[in-house]
């Protein structure tokens, strides 16, 4: 939308923000609606004014505004910003002005593109699994509305299985489990002789046991069983009980998963959709059984990432590189796939996180991608600057983080003016490229708001992020922190957000866009923060595990083999076609190690570090050696160290035990096969 399309509300509140609709409509080149009680006394001027694409300055009463929008022919669009909470309702709203102007401007950005969809279908069909009693509780009030199968893994009490049978029974140990909504499958090994499927519950079995072998439960007692098997004999026509049956593998496939175990089938963070496991707490199971019963029906959800396999840095020929997105993800949807990775979209929850530890950003997010969320944070940053804003700080968080936003506003000083939040999917999925891209648009803090719910492993991702991103920024004089992670669980988030120093920013703001490159956004980031450092330098040692780096080389270890070049994915090493070369080209370098791992004379190593002048981007020369040309006819053959190393190799080796044979390794291929039918008869070519 451009300015003179937006249509903005603005409401204090009852009067309990200061709002100064001129300089904030100035800012965000609006006319605004100023309204004191937008939702009670003034809702009817509200829907006069409505119409066009509108922006609506409140959230508390989303539901009712939209519904009188709704009403009105000529209302496009409608978006609703919170600015109370986030700004107006702070111990510095009067000086929030720029922040709410920044926030009414990005909520007129155009949307972000479509992402592709990810289908689920469930028709209701769930497996209960857990203690029989339990199971069978649950199955019972279930079986009216979902086609319910019980796997009892252990057994219940005399009991258990009174009563008339309305669902499957199986009793055994779960052996595999995997799959989601829609399409789990299960397998179990049957401990118990006696199927409970088949059973009709007539109890001959028990009456004809000579060693009591079996109670009521219709479990048998291996330990006391002597094989009379006069069970068998009593059953008869039913078959129910089978010996033989015992530890026979079984399986089946389910819509969703009703978990009551003592431990839970997926022990990942973040389990599968329609898996379900409440433990012991009868209220959960309750809210379980509930979800369970809605979870029928077709559904769908983003596909949250792009995969470029040309670039992952994971394998090369069965050497293992590049593991981060792998150790990373909470839901076990990443795997390894030959040299490249699998990600199963219907395992993936959107965190992102793989996204953030991407070294090559060979996997990518989509919902935003960088660049429509690099538009919004750089769009922020740019209104709050022409509005008079100073020291602007970004605080990203997600949605389920909002509540402590709110509760800030509610019993503190709120957030400070000069921090602009920036709601998104998952913290996990923002990182450095855009870190870093905020800091060369100006902004002296980029706060990471985490509830504490995430998966332990983020939080040690997102902090080893920041480490490398603050050494960049401190390298080059950008004094003071720039990056914090704030753990709601465990932090003072008033304290750690008012008690946050100003850290310096660069003079000048950039103006370069985020695009979904991650490489090239840190490119376009380091040049300008290098530009215009306080204290300008040619390169910055890193920790190890940094995406930036060097290679060491060995030279008198180093063959000229190359086959370093054919491991590396990202073109970071290259040869040369007219002479024996190994060159680096250092900014394409993502110390995944496949190199390292490649070369049979461990003669590399990886140096972490940033190296920001331009022959980063140039290729230079890392070893080159000279040309070995056969000794009979003069044509190239490689270079002298590679042939030397393998004379040198074969010298001991039986067949080069004749004479003359050692001296054809200097030979081309040609040469060699003229010089073995010259001196040699055939007799001896058939034992060469």
């Amino acid at each position: 939308m451009s300015s003179s399309e937006r249509n903005v509300f603005l409401c204090n509140c009852n009067a309990t923000m200061m709002l100064d609709a001129d300089a904030i409509g100035r800012a965000s080149g609006t006319k605004p609606h100023v309204h004191q009680a937008m939702c009670q006394r003034e809702l009817g001027r509200f829907k006069e004014a409505a119409g066009g694409d509108m922006i609506v300055a409140c959230t508390q009463e989303q539901r009712l505004l939209r519904e009188v929008a709704d009403e009105v022919p000529q209302v496009r669009t409608i978006n609703f910003v919170n600015v109370r909470e986030t700004a107006g309702w702070s111990a510095e709203g009067r000086q929030a002005t720029p922040k709410i102007a920044a926030l009414l401007t990005v909520a007129a950005l155009p949307e972000p593109e479509p992402v592709p969809i990810v289908n689920y279908r469930s028709d209701g069909n769930v497996l209960i699994v857990g203690p029989l009693e339990r199971a069978l509780d649950w199955a019972a009030m279930l079986h009216a509305s979902l086609s319910v199968t019980v796997l009892a893994t252990s057994a219940g009490h005399d009991d258990a299985l009174r009563g008339p049978r309305d669902v499957p029974v199986f009793t055994g140990r779960l052996t595999r489990r995997a799959g989601w909504l829609g399409a789990f499958e299960a397998e179990w090994s049957q401990d118990n002789p006696i199927d409970l499927d088949l059973c009709t519950r007539c109890n001959a079995c028990v009456k004809a046991c000579p060693e009591h072998a079996i109670g009521p439960n219709l479990q048998v007692d291996l330990d006391r069983c002597k094989s009379h098997r006069a069970c068998v004999a009593a059953c008869g026509i039913v078959g129910a009980i089978d010996f033989s049956r015992r530890d026979q593998a079984r399986s089946g496939r389910f819509d969703a998963v009703l978990d009551l175990s003592e431990a839970r089938w997926f022990r990942q963070h973040q389990p599968p959709q329609g898996y379900f496991a409440p433990g012991h707490d009868p209220l959960a199971q309750a809210k379980a059984a509930a979800e369970l019963v809605a979870a029928v029906g077709e559904f769908e959800k983003p596909k949250f990432f792009d995969y470029k396999a040309s670039i992952c840095a994971h394998s090369r020929s069965e050497k293992i590189g590049c593991t981060q997105c792998i150790d990373v993800c909470s839901t076990r949807a990443i795997r390894p796939d030959g040299d490249k990775i699998f990600v199963e979209p219907h395992l993936c929850m959107g965190c992102g996180a793989c996204t953030t530890v991407c070294p090559s950003g060979a996997i990518t997010y989509r919902y935003p991608s960088a660049a429509d969320l690099g538009a919004r944070i750089r769009t922020l940053l740019a209104t709050s600057e022409r509005a008079g804003g100073r020291d602007p700080g970004i605080l990203i968080h997600a949605a389920g983080s909002a509540a402590v936003i709110e509760d800030l506003a509610r019993a503190g000083r709120g957030l400070p003016a000069r921090m602009m939040p920036v709601e998104v999917e998952h913290i996990a999925s923002v990182g450095i490229d855009l870190w870093m891209a905020a800091l060369a648009w100006g902004a002296t803090s980029v706060g990471v708001l985490a509830t504490g719910d995430e998966a332990p492993e983020y939080h040690e991702a997102l902090r080893a992020q920041m480490a490398i991103a603050q050494t960049i920024a401190n390298a080059q004089g950008y004094q003071g922190e720039h990056f914090r992670l704030i753990d709601a669980r465990v932090d003072d988030v008033d304290a750690k957000l008012w008690g946050w120093q100003v850290a310096l920013p660069p003079r000048v703001a950039a103006t370069f866009a985020a695009t979904n490159d991650k490489r090239r956004t840190l490119a376009h980031a380091f040049e300008h923060l290098a530009q215009h450092a306080p204290v300008p330098v040619a390169s910055i040692p890193l920790p190890a595990g940094s995406p930036f780096g060097t290679l060491a080389i060995d030279k008198d270890a180093c063959t000229m083999c190359l086959s370093c070049v054919g491991a590396c994915p990202e073109a970071a090493l290259l040869d040369h076609a007219e002479s024996p070369m190994l060159r680096f080209i250092e900014a394409n370098c993502v110390q995944c190690g496949l190199c390292v791992k490649t070369c049979p004379e461990k003669a590399l190593a990886l140096v972490p570090r940033l190296d920001l002048t331009p022959e980063a981007r140039a290729p230079r020369v890392l070893n080159e050696a000279k040309v070995f040309s056969c000794m009979r006819c003069g044509k190239p053959m490689g270079t002298e160290k590679l042939v030397f190393a393998m004379i040198e190799r074969l010298r001991t080796h039986s067949m080069f035990a004749r004479p003359g044979s050692l001296e054809r390794l200097s030979m081309c291929a040609d040469c060699r096969v003229i010089d073995l039918m010259t001196n040699e008869n055939p007799a001896d070519i058939r034992n060469i």
